[in-house]
């Protein structure tokens, strides 16, 4: 029997200091975007209320990573998330964005895969096998989504044509 282990817990007290009790120590903001980037599960919570605080957490690295250096948010993305708040299509996007990060993140590594073992094939047949990949698996990620938007996809396509 396989059992999941707990999130590392970190808790932030009322100074504003987040403390890790896996490591009995107090970390920064820096600390947690290195547990992200590690995939380290992990929750924060108030020292004091118990709340779940991970979201504003996240939020705060994602803030202090676009005032620096490149940001990955333009305005108009910023802008277009934005109106999706409250909108009838809000989980639909939220259900989207999170499949399309994880796809990105799955071809990345994939891609990543594929160079290394490129150097013991035909780097071109390897880069055409994954694109053509890539646009399958993009291609049935859109028909989920506008399926599930209920503007149609594939299905709804192919009805129309016959």
């Amino acid at each position: 029997m396989v059992t999941v282990a707990e999130p590392r817990l970190i808790k932030k007290y009322p100074n504003r200091r987040l403390y890790d009790t896996e490591v009995s120590r107090y970390i920064t903001l820096s600390d947690i975007r290195e547990l992200v980037m590690k995939a380290v599960p992990f929750k924060v919570v108030d020292a004091h209320s118990n709340e779940d605080i991970t979201r504003g957490i996240l939020l705060q690295i994602i803030i202090e990573q676009e005032s620096g250096g490149e940001p990955l948010f333009s305005t108009e993305v910023l802008s277009q998330m934005i109106r999706f708040y409250g909108d009838t299509v809000q989980n639909v996007f939220t259900s989207y964005l999170e499949k399309s990060l994880d796809f990105f993140g799955k071809q990345q590594e994939q891609f990543e895969r594929q160079m290394r073992d490129a150097m013991h094939t035909n780097p071109v047949d390897a880069l055409n096998e994954m694109t053509q990949r890539n646009l399958a698996a993009w291609k049935d990620l859109q028909d989920s989504f506008f399926k599930a938007s209920g503007f149609g996809g594939k299905a709804d396509t192919q009805s129309k044509k016959d």
